[in-house]
């Protein structure tokens, strides 16, 4: 048989290879409905006081759905979209009805060197135009690269502003390093302060905003409802997409260890735990390409109370991860193949709203 033959049937057995691995059980006892339709890549949304909704658009788009109609936000900063990165994550302050505070991360080309890096910008919103905005942290330098900008955006119990920047597709050198930017997990002020009490603050020349480090791609990240804890997932290459808990000042370990591997099927470490560094709460091979994450709190679905809910972009459909003892013991999917997931929220009605590439808002009905 000739090399490339050889090697074509690699790659359909070792796609057949992943797809069966994917066997968690389908969810028939619930369907969708279609909110908000034609929304391109639905990157991140919030509900308003009024129940409307912002919605950002991966291309640079920031949109306002109130009774049933799309209304383009103007002022936004300037956006590069390059490769995964464009406007990215949207939320709002904690105390946003009183202090109308909205939060957006989107690739910015300011700054050093060319392409573009995450920015976190807070803003208001008026007649339908941003104002007052206020740029809080720009990653440096620029990179020419597509891949790995992150970025998600949470508040804590105690009002701490969290985002998410990837490594830039620099994993040699951006997460181990304290010194740079990428690969980290911040912590602000909501006013772009750096926090006193930071892990960083009194190391020499290290990025004091950074809370934790040793990250590649995390695109979910939400607030444990009942520790307050910062939960977290992010890709992995092949394989090893990842769960963690985060805390302060922790090695995340990427890419010293992994339960991944390139994807050209080669190993870049031989190690899957080193000392000093976290070991994931959970990891999937084959990866399933995680993004958004979301509890369930809602009496709407009380069999699902404490359950973790993750999007598949790989394998387009929302994952619901049944927990016990901070252990996923149980997967199951919604939505299956509608269309790559791309954030989830759990909606002031109680409902779950889940954001589909290609589709719109959906929101996720049990059936009578």
């Amino acid at each position: 048989m000739k090399t490339h033959k050889i090697i074509g049937l690699i790659f359909v057995l070792f796609g057949f290879f992943s797809c069966a691995q994917d066997k968690n059980p389908i969810n028939k006892n619930h369907t969708y409905q279609v909110v908000v339709p034609e929304l391109s890549i639905p990157w991140g949304f919030v509900f308003l006081p009024d129940q409307s909704m912002l919605i950002t658009e991966k291309k640079g788009k920031l949109i306002h759905f109130k009774n049933g109609k799309k209304v383009i936000i103007k002022g936004l900063p300037e956006i590069k979209v390059l490769g995964q990165g464009g406007l990215m994550d949207i939320e709002l302050h904690p105390d946003y009805k009183t202090n109308g505070w909205i939060y957006i991360s989107y690739a910015s080309p300011n700054g050093e060197g060319e392409g573009a890096n995450t920015a976190i910008m807070r803003c208001k919103l008026k007649d339908d135009t941003l104002t007052e905005k206020q740029i809080l942290y720009k990653a440096s330098p620029n990179s020419k690269r597509g891949q790995h900008f992150g970025s998600r955006i949470e508040f804590d119990n105690d009002g701490y502003l969290y985002f998410s920047v990837g490594d830039r597709g620099n994993r040699d050198e951006n997460p181990q390093d304290i010194t740079r930017d990428c690969g980290k997990i911040y912590r602000l002020h909501d006013d772009g302060q750096i926090p006193k009490d930071n892990p960083f603050v009194n190391k020499s020349k290290a990025k004091n905003a950074i809370f934790s480090y040793g990250h590649r791609n995390p695109q979910g990240m939400v607030l444990h409802s009942e520790t307050g804890e910062l939960w977290t997932h992010e890709h992995g290459p092949r394989g090893g997409d990842e769960i963690n808990i985060i805390k302060a000042g922790k090695n995340y370990g990427w890419p010293k260890i992994s339960y991944g591997i390139n994807y050209s099927g080669t190993s870049f470490t031989e190690h899957t735990a080193l000392p000093g560094m976290e070991q994931p709460l959970h990891y999937w091979d084959p990866s399933i390409a995680p993004s958004g994450m979301a509890f369930v709190t809602s009496d709407i679905y009380p069999d699902w109370k404490g359950n973790l809910l993750i999007g598949s972009l790989k394998f387009q459909y929302l994952n619901r991860c049944v927990l016990k003892n901070n252990k996923v013991v149980k997967q199951e999917k919604l939505i299956d193949g509608l269309g790559r997931v791309r954030s989830v929220k759990q909606g002031p009605d109680g409902y779950i709203y889940v954001g589909v590439e290609n589709v719109g808002i959906v929101k996720i009905i049990p059936k009578k």
